[in-house]
């Protein structure tokens, strides 16, 4: 309101000086008249100028207000406080028969000699691991298998920086009141990405595209850091929550029209993956007290993981209409003569490595010690099995 009342006071003296000014034009003798009236159209430049001034310090203190305003979720997002309110809308796969008690990723990896954890905290503290021999080249190999699917479903692989600007986290949502999960160089004022969905959405930014150009489909891979590994006391061991971790991550940029449309297909590329790897999930519909900030409808897909007798989450695919759009000023043209609107954005990770690599260490783990390799990836690896020690 007061942002209005400023930008209405602006306009009105403005509408007052106009009358002035045609006045004078009017006027039979025009220099007579612009001396008479030039004191009251000096004092109306005056009060311009005084309301102008108002207009960005008002406008400065509305952005810190929107910044850590959420988006409106989508009609069909079911109501809900939180994860016990989510619907389950599938399953896939038979969960794993096991006739000894399976054991966890993290007691696996060590045996096997492929997951460090003592030396990955002598480098680095808590809440980092560090991968050897068979696991390296397994996680490699995820992120081969990942993107090779991704360019083969249309997406374009891009390469983008892992440090952007605060205007670039800030206009995918990244910098709310949750800023403080973020690595960052003060100095520079560069964050290090959470995920390769910011600078992947960010990248057409004050940019208008044609609607030839849309669907927009682009794939990466990149490093995820964040400061806040989860709850406290809560998977303080292994790979579930990390400060550091790996991702490819899936972005689409659509027309309005074509956003749910385009979030239906993002998690069925998603949950290919999964199914490929022939890893048991299911996929499960955030109700509105369990979405991200940014998200207008987010679907997650959770993997069975055998130790915690439970489905986790591996990945989200959401929706955000064209709240990271306006941020960022993303729009297109329907036709070259068209307004410019702005586009909807999604973004899923398409997968998460390190959860994927611990999906399969528990689901394919052997009586023996070892650990059997998804087919769909044996090429990758170039290994069958990894055995045991």
């Amino acid at each position: 309101m007061e942002r209005r009342t400023a930008l209405t006071d602006v306009e009105r003296v403005r509408a007052e000086k106009n009358a002035l000014t045609q006045q004078i034009s009017r006027a039979t003798d025009r220099a007579s008249e612009a001396a008479r009236l030039r004191p009251e159209i000096a004092a109306l430049d005056e009060r311009i100028n005084e309301a102008s001034a108002r207009v960005p310090t008002i406008e400065q203190r509305l952005g810190e207000v929107l910044i850590d305003v959420p988006n409106l979720p989508d009609p069909s997002v079911p109501d809900g406080d939180g994860p016990e309110d989510n619907v389950e809308i599938r399953r896939w796969g038979s969960l794993p028969q096991f006739e000894f008690a399976p054991r966890a990723h993290y007691e696996i990896g060590e045996a096997l000699g492929i997951l460090d954890f003592e030396r990955a905290a002598k480098l680095s503290g808590s809440r980092f691991t560090l991968l050897r021999g068979a696991g390296a080249r397994l996680s490699r190999a995820l992120i081969n298998f990942f993107l090779d699917r991704g360019s083969a479903a249309g997406y374009i692989e891009t390469a983008p920086p892992f440090l952007v600007s605060r205007q670039t986290m800030s206009a995918t949502g990244h910098l709310s009141k949750f800023s403080d999960a973020m690595f960052s160089d003060p100095e520079r004022d560069l964050f290090l990405i959470p995920t390769s969905e910011v600078p992947l959405t960010a990248m057409y930014g004050e940019e208008i595209l044609s609607a030839e150009q849309l669907p927009a489909k682009f794939t990466a891979y990149s490093p995820c850091f964040r400061k806040e590994a989860g709850a406290a006391g809560k998977d303080t061991r292994g790979m579930m929550r990390l400060h550091q971790f790996e991702k490819v991550e899936m972005v689409r940029l659509c027309a309005p029209e074509d956003g749910l449309e385009n979030l239906e297909a993002l998690t069925s590329d998603a949950e290919a993956l999964l199914r490929e790897l022939e890893l048991p999930h299911r996929v499960v519909l955030l109700c509105s007290g369990d979405i991200g900030f940014a998200s207008a409808k987010t679907y997650d897909l959770e993997v069975w993981v055998p130790s915690q007798d439970t489905y986790r989450e591996i990945s989200s695919c959401s929706l955000c209409t064209d709240f990271q759009a306006r941020r960022s000023n993303i729009r297109f043209r329907r036709d070259p003569k068209a307004r410019p609107e702005f586009v909807h954005t999604l973004n899923g990770s398409g997968l998460a490595v390190g959860r994927t690599l611990l999906a399969i260490l528990e689901n394919f783990q052997q009586a023996d010690g070892s650990v059997r390799i998804p087919k769909a990836l044996v090429k990758y690896t170039g290994f069958e099995t990894i055995p045991a020690s």
